[in-house]
């Protein structure tokens, strides 16, 4: 089932999610909503906080984006295949390598792209959807997406790493987003 994905304004997107355990209810449904979801919406990575959920949980599909490169800019993620996973109680271990830039967006603020800063690796700490315990680290996009990911369940954003004068300049496009007023082709909840 496609969820609707909450917008920006809304307060689940500011809360710093918590963890989970095995017996949380309808957990294997609520996965496979939010894949649907995040391919229903076109994305590339999906946290629970972006359907109304203030867990430790996000998946992401990066294989997308490696799979859609020319093989001469897939030289340019070396060491970056892509991954399809579920992240459960993830928290960071270690990131690493140089910050660079990459133009992002977000399902919860459509319409709105900037270039943001990100380290080259992430190192997580986490369990996967049997809640095997796990710890990997990511490079390039794939690294890229998942630190996008694990902000949301640390109440996080993108537009939380641009300068603030670029913030301010973006004001009226937020404000029109948590007012409803932006069109998608994917299910929005806005904030009341």
């Amino acid at each position: 089932m496609i969820l609707p994905i909450v917008a920006y304004g809304h307060p689940v997107l500011r809360k710093v999610a918590e963890d989970i355990t095995p017996d949380y209810p309808g957990l294997k449904e609520l996965i496979a909503n939010m894949w649907e979801t995040m391919y229903g919406s076109s994305g590339v990575g999906i946290a629970a906080p972006q359907v109304n959920k203030a867990i430790r949980l996000f998946v992401v599909d990066s294989k997308q984006i490696i799979d859609n490169l020319e093989d001469d800019e897939k030289d340019a993620y070396p060491g970056d295949a892509g991954v399809k996973e579920v992240f459960i109680n993830a928290h960071i271990v270690s990131t690493g390598g140089e910050d660079w830039p990459y133009n992002e967006g977000c399902l919860s603020i459509p319409k709105i792209r900037e270039d943001v800063e990100r380290p080259e690796t992430v190192t997580l700490r986490y369990v996967n959807e049997n809640f095997e315990p796990q710890e990997k680290t990511f490079t390039g996009v794939t690294a890229r997406v998942i630190l996008h990911e694990y902000d949301h369940i640390d109440g996080k954003l993108f537009i939380d790493h641009l300068k603030p004068l670029k913030r301010r300049m973006l004001k009226s496009k937020l404000d029109d987003i948590s007012k409803g007023k932006v069109r998608v082709d994917y299910k929005m909840s806005f904030p009341k």
